[in-house]
Formats: C-alpha cells, sequence, structure tokens
C-alpha cells in the first residue's frame, strides 16, 4: 500500500494508468479527508518565505489545494491566493474553512485546463497535491504561471521508519492478506534513503527554473485506533480497494493496534519542500 514503501518506491508516485482515477478519490469524502488529514509544520511556512520569497501580499496560486491544509495558514501570513482543487466537495470545504480570508478564492477546475490569469504570480505552491497533476503539464504550466523570478514550490509527504516501528513490521501482514499487490516483506524506508532527485531532474528538464533547493522536516503523529482508520480511509490505494478487502484490512488493523499497541500508534511523516526558481 502506498503508505508503507520502500526507498525505491515514493508514496507519491502513482502509476500513470491510475494517476486519474486515483486522485479523484479524495472527492468522495471530503469531509473525512479535512477532518483526518494534518496541516504541515510551522517552519515550512517560514522556509517558503526564505527560499521561495513567499510573504505578506505574495500573490500565490496554489495547485490542488485540498481542504486547506496549505492554504489557511498562508491565508494567515497575508498572502493573495488563487487556489485551484479539482475537487468539487474539496473545494466546497476549502472555500468554507477560509471564509474569514477575503485575500482567496477557490476555484474548481483541473489545472491542466484551467486559463492562467494574465497577472502571473510571486509563486506556485502545491501541497502533497504535484504529483496528481499530469505530468506532461504541470511543470511547463507553473512556469507559465509565473513572473520571471518566481518561485515553484512543492510539498512532498512520505511514511518514514520510525514512530512504533513493530507495528508498522506487524501491519504488513494484513496488507498481504486484503490487497494482493502488496509486495511481501514491505517496510517504512530510511528518511535518509528517500531521493528527491526525481522533481529536481523534472524541473531541471523544462529548461525553465534553475536549481531546486531542498528542506526537510520529520516529525512523529500519535493516532488513536480511531483516528489511525480515518487517516487510511483518505488514502487513494484504499479507497481503491474493493469494499469487502477494504473492510478487512481495517478490520485486521484496528485489532492489532487494540490487541497489541494500547489503542495507540505513532507515525513518522518526512515533509519535503522544493523550491525552484523560473529563469
Amino acid at each position: 500500500m502506498p503508505d508503507n514503501a520502500t526507498h525505491a518506491r515514493r508514496d507519491d508516485r502513482p502509476e500513470d494508468s491510475r494517476r486519474v482515477r486515483l486522485s479523484r478519490t479524495f472527492d468522495e469524502d471530503a469531509e473525512l479527508y479535512d477532518r483526518a488529514r494534518p496541516g504541515y509544520p510551522p517552519e515550512l511556512y517560514d522556509d517558503l518565505a526564505e527560499l521561495a520569497g513567499v510573504r505578506p501580499g505574495s500573490r500565490v496560486l496554489e495547485v490542488g489545494c485540498g481542504t486547506g491544509q496549505a492554504t489557511v495558514p498562508l491565508a494567515e501570513r497575508g498572502c493573495r491566493i488563487t487556489a485551484v482543487e479539482a475537487g468539487p466537495h474539496m473545494a466546497v470545504v476549502a472555500r468554507r474553512n477560509l471564509a474569514g480570508a477575503p485575500e482567496v478564492e477557490v476555484v474548481t477546475a483541473d489545472f491542466e485546463s484551467w486559463p492562467l490569469p494574465r497577472e502571473p504570480f510571486d509563486a506556485v505552491l502545491s501541497a502533497t497535491a504535484f504529483h496528481w497533476i499530469d505530468p506532461a503539464v504541470r511543470t511547463a504550466k507553473a512556469a507559465d504561471a509565473l513572473r520571471p523570478g518566481g518561485a515553484l514550490a512543492v510539498v512532498r509527504n512520505q511514511h518514514v521508519r520510525g514512530g512504533t516501528e513493530e507495528f508498522f513490521v506487524e501491519v504488513q501482514r494484513c496488507y498481504e492478506r486484503f490487497d494482493p499487490d502488496t509486495p511481501p516483506g514491505l517496510r517504512p524506508p530510511a528518511a535518509a534513503d528517500i531521493d528527491g532527485s526525481d522533481h529536481a531532474e523534472e524541473v531541471a528538464r523544462s529548461g525553465r527554473f534553475g536549481p531546486t533547493v531542498f528542506r526537510r522536516y520529520e516529525r512523529d503523529l500519535t493516532y488513536t485506533t480511531s483516528d489511525y482508520l480515518e487517516l487510511l480511509r483518505t488514502y487513494s490505494g484504499h479507497r481503491a480497494l474493493p469494499e469487502a478487502a477494504r473492510n478487512g484490512l481495517l478490520e485486521c488493523i484496528a485489532g492489532l493496534i487494540d490487541g497489541r499497541y494500547g489503542g495507540r500508534v505513532t507515525k513518522r511523516h518526512l515533509i519535503e519542500l522544493g523550491v525552484s526558481h523560473r529563469r
């Protein structure tokens, strides 16, 4: 499953044949997504200011805003934001969460087909969403949206080794039982083994940007059994399973957490920020 990847397979590399279908699963329960998905660490926004120049008054285009996990903190920092979200239900929740932010517009549209406004942006941000955009379009269109010297900022998230480590070893038996696509013996990778060069290389191939600068943040988040199951229900790979298999998987995981880990597990997240400036 995509939240238990080896170092050779990142969480955010969907197969192109499944990319569009999986990307639509998030909109099926926008309220759950809003409730279960964590935001981003405060230092990420400090680094956006330092590396991308995202400060009060900056014009920011956010690609795939979800329900506003990154949009709300940016709005609180005084940015003027146009947030493009393909999922209509997600966009509704995002507008509710941003109701007190008059400098934010949430647009319901696919980024690939959305017509860019005439005035360029200071920054294009995509937080845990850039991998869902058509690879043939995303980098070039981000460059088209930016003023010269403007920044493309891409945030990626990966489950890595740490937290309740033994649970993430044992839980693979549940995945192997209910998801036939799970490779045997799958383990979370060490943070040091996560390679962000694929993104840097994609940006460099476009010829539109300078070098990509990265910042990384590790954090442990602790979940009760019910909270962890809610989080799993927001993952595209889990949502794409047949209902009987998904229910069996979640029951197996719940039994393991309650039976052996006292109803709580800790998951370590690696958040990676990559910033590239348009030439």
